[in-house]
């Protein structure tokens, strides 16, 4: 069976949610590297592949999938479902909610400070400490919400990893690389559970293509 194929460039953090879910499930896969500087998902043959212009893009035989969760998701389905809730309907519907968690109520504002923080001053964009003052005002109070779960099992869905765990690394990933990073250290369980993601050999692998300035402060712009 041919390797599935991963189109996009990795320091993407929506990239990293599908590149963590192909190592824990052990997947032979490739990486078919694009340019974002090169506009390399704005060629018609990427066009083709997603009509929004987005990344990352999964192919899989005949099958072409967009949406990094969506594709999370297919990957764990086929390889391994365990990782979706194996615990019975109960468990699987927590994975789910924990993912829309992540979706609706942390990534729009980490990507805000993360954006700020990080990409503005490469990107011709002045840093608006509003929006970013705005937005850890709903970290601090979305963060108890994480601590109260987490003080409840060791994972979002139980005591053990799931998608739920695993499709919160790529973003998690730049804020705890922005100076606000300390505001995780107030929730204890929330750290912990942020250093037992990172001492997963998926998690290492994956984060070692992810510098913490996405690769521009050392030229390696994707």
């Amino acid at each position: 069976m041919a390797p599935m194929k991963l189109y996009g460039w990795v320091v993407s953090p929506w990239m990293a949610r599908v590149l963590v879910c192909l190592e824990e499930a052990g997947a032979e896969y490739e990486v078919v590297p694009m340019s974002r500087s090169g506009g390399d998902h704005r060629r018609p043959e990427h066009l083709a592949r997603n009509p929004f212009g987005e990344i990352p893009v999964l192919e899989d035989g005949d099958l072409t999938l967009y949406q990094s969760r969506a594709i999370a998701r297919y990957i764990l389905r086929k390889l391994k479902p365990e990782l979706l809730g194996d615990g019975g309907l109960k468990q699987s519907a927590t994975v789910d909610v924990w993912i829309e968690v992540e979706s609706h109520q942390l990534e729009p504002v980490v990507l805000t400070i993360v954006v700020n923080c990080i990409l503005a001053p490469y990107i011709g964009r002045e840093r608006d400490q509003a929006a970013v003052d705005e937005s850890l005002g709903k970290l601090r109070a979305l963060l108890p919400v994480y601590e109260a779960r987490l003080s409840a099992s060791k994972y979002l869905a139980g005591d053990d990893v799931t998608a739920a765990d695993l499709c919160h690394f790529g973003f998690m990933r730049y804020f705890m690389a922005t100076e606000y990073a300390g505001i995780v250290d107030a929730y204890p369980h929330v750290k912990a559970w942020w250093e037992s993601l990172l001492a997963r050999p998926s998690v290492k692998k994956v984060i070692a293509g992810m510098p913490p300035d996405f690769g521009f402060g050392s030229g390696n712009i994707p």
